[in-house]
């Protein structure tokens, strides 16, 4: 692959376990009328937007998300919407479904570090992805190896897709957690990965052939 192309990464609507704080991961919840308005103002603000192509993970979320925002795009052609599970959030193990607090104090108070936001001060989002991988009784939550080796495959998946072309333009639903991932590993520590990206917001990342660039984080107007 020798092209760049500008990639449109939506935060999936509001849903019932945001509302409750709980870690979401692979399980799903179903947006709230909030979530679906939420992909209906990000669809309204993509609306004249041409995609080459669009992609979600394979959560109900993500794909009520993508297909709210592709009803009301413009483009000419259609894109072809390809639901895939490299897009997935990280996947939380035995702390799926679980109070969100009550998550990461199990995962970093063994580290001194009693909550998301004290791990990711002290070491990072990918350690915290580690922490809670060995806090599982199953140690079947994804330690930080593990989630890029599934979320890279997504990126090669767009890269090598033969009807994105250089200069394309193609949108993704993602995740909060991989959002915060994505500016931890390409953002150059521009941003505060302290606040969660908004339900519905936009974030543009340039995809070179052996790289990421960010080139707006988290907007939503």
């Amino acid at each position: 692959m020798d092209k760049q192309v500008t990639l449109y990464v939506v935060r999936h609507g509001q849903t019932y376990f945001n509302i409750y704080n709980k870690l979401q991961g692979w399980s799903n919840s179903p947006l709230t009328e909030a979530g679906i308005a939420d992909a209906k103002g990000a669809g309204e603000r993509l609306r004249d937007v041409q995609f080459a192509a669009a992609y979600c993970s394979d959560t109900t979320r993500a794909e009520q998300t993508a297909r709210t925002i592709l009803a009301a795009n413009q483009s000419q052609p259609a894109p072809k919407l390809t639901p895939a599970p490299f897009f997935r959030e990280e996947f939380y193990g035995y702390y799926e479904g679980t109070d969100m607090a009550q998550a990461w104090y199990v995962a970093g108070a063994p580290h001194g570090v009693p909550t998301f936001k004290a791990i990711e001060e002290k070491y990072s989002i990918g350690k915290a992805k580690d922490f809670l991988k060995e806090a599982d009784p199953f140690h079947q939550a994804e330690n930080n190896a593990e989630y890029w080796a599934r979320v890279d495959q997504g990126f090669d998946l767009i890269r090598h897709n033969d009807t994105v072309h250089d200069g394309d333009n193609v949108l993704m639903i993602s995740h909060g957690n991989t959002l915060l991932s994505l500016m931890e590993r390409y953002g150059q520590g521009k941003f505060d990965l302290s606040v969660r990206p908004a339900n519905g917001s936009v974030t543009k990342l340039l995809l070179t052939p052996d790289d990421i660039q960010v080139l707006s984080y988290n907007q939503k107007d």
